[in-house]
């Protein structure tokens, strides 16, 4: 199915796009800082494919879900916390460093990018990542120019699931819940465009804690962002 296809036929005016796992596979890189921290814990390594399955609801739960070595992790005790702490600045500290280095694109971003762009429709992003990293990743993979607005986990008050996020970005750009579409492929992106009331599509490669994206049941599951053109 096309984007024209969910707006009947129309073209949205508004595409929104998570980011990890959306459109960049950043695993690599947020692999390498958990494990940089994780060491400098005097922990063992976490490993690439440990990362992939807890990537998805911003930095914080990611250092969490490290310390515990699984996704399902307690509430902190006071000693975890202090913990939890240190271990965040290391990860951030580690992060600026590698963020962009070992990432990149998935087949089809630049195509779909480039063709939603031509038929005048506006990009924004929406991530749970840290805003101080979302701009120096777009412009490492070449792509920030198509994007007029960026959301990230900490840019308001709540991040996705939270529809608050969309809502904003949508508005910014001049949308309303019949012209804007969310791309994304967690439960994250896919519960905050229902709360939003917009159309969601999914992407099968991407992270969503190991669960299938079509248990997401989004309006349309997807391959590739190509098959949307």
């Amino acid at each position: 199915m096309s984007l024209a296809g969910l707006f009947n036929p129309r073209w949205p005016g508004v595409a929104l796009f998570d980011l990890d796992g959306t459109l960049v596979d950043s695993a690599p890189d947020l692999a390498a800082a958990v494990d940089t921290m994780l060491e400098q814990l005097g922990r063992r390594k976490a490993g690439a494919d440990n990362v992939r399955n807890w990537v998805g609801n911003g930095a914080s739960i990611l250092v969490h879900r490290a310390l515990a070595g699984k996704a399902d992790w307690e509430p902190a005790n006071p000693r975890d916390e202090a913990l939890f702490k240190d271990a965040l600045a290391l990860f951030f500290y580690a992060y600026e460093k590698i963020n962009g280095q070992h990432a990149k694109l998935y087949d089809g971003v630049e195509p779909c990018l480039q063709r939603l762009t031509e038929y005048g429709c506006r990009l924004g992003i929406v991530t749970n990542k840290p805003e101080e990293f979302v701009a120096p990743l777009l412009e490492q993979m070449g792509i920030d120019h198509y994007f007029r607005i960026s959301i990230g986990g900490d840019t308001l008050p709540v991040k996705k699931p939270d529809p608050a996020p969309l809502i904003h970005a949508m508005e910014a750009l001049g949308g309303t819940k019949g012209t804007t579409v969310m791309v994304g492929d967690s439960a994250a992106d896919i519960d905050a465009a229902r709360a939003a009331g917009i159309p969601c599509v999914a992407v099968r490669y991407g992270y969503n804690f190991g669960a299938p994206a079509d248990t997401l049941h989004a309006d349309a599951t997807v391959d590739s962002l190509a098959q949307l053109l």
